[in-house]
């Protein structure tokens, strides 16, 4: 029987190259921060990722999940698994519904701690959206290193190398 706060898991028997798998955990306190952490490790374990790749995602989890049940006392985390003709990745939404962020420019520069700064050099993409009373959504999404070769290959050419251009 999973956890209370495993709210749901779903694999679609569509297309395998659709976005199949989906998994939202319930935070309330840091064994669901853990919980989260955990199944965004098992589902990057299903593409290819690297043991570090898989870390990093972990981490990233960790950090936003955790901010959180500081911040906000509850919210959700949405996993899920990309896949595309050409990619796959891992997708995170993290929300909740709590005080919001006054100033989000301040809040992703580097402070203590792993930070909202460092999850978002972390991750590929990274977008946060807050506004106060409102709470605040952080959608993250972390590509395979095949998918990251291929598109900054495609920079190179282009004459953009080290960009990127979502955030």
């Amino acid at each position: 029987m999973p956890p209370a706060s495993l709210v749901a898991l779903s694999e679609s028997p569509k297309s395998p190259m659709a976005s199949s798998v989906r998994v939202r955990v319930a935070l309330t306190t840091e064994a669901d921060v853990r919980l989260a952490s955990e199944q965004g490790r098992k589902l990057a374990s299903r593409l290819d990722f690297s043991p570090t790749d898989i870390t990093v995602i972990a981490a990233a989890i960790a950090e936003v999940a955790r901010n959180i049940v500081q911040y906000a006392q509850h919210g959700d985390i949405l996993l899920h698994l990309i896949r595309r003709p050409n990619s796959q990745g891992l997708g995170i939404v993290a929300r909740d519904r709590g005080p919001g962020i006054g100033d989000v420019e301040q809040a992703i520069r580097d402070g203590k701690g792993l930070g909202l700064a460092t999850t978002r050099r972390l991750m590929d993409e990274f977008r946060i959206r807050s506004a106060p009373g409102r709470g605040t959504t952080v959608t993250m999404r972390k590509w395979t290193t095949q998918c990251r070769q291929v598109e900054r290959a495609g920079a190179r050419r282009d004459g953009n190398a080290g960009m990127r251009e979502v955030r």
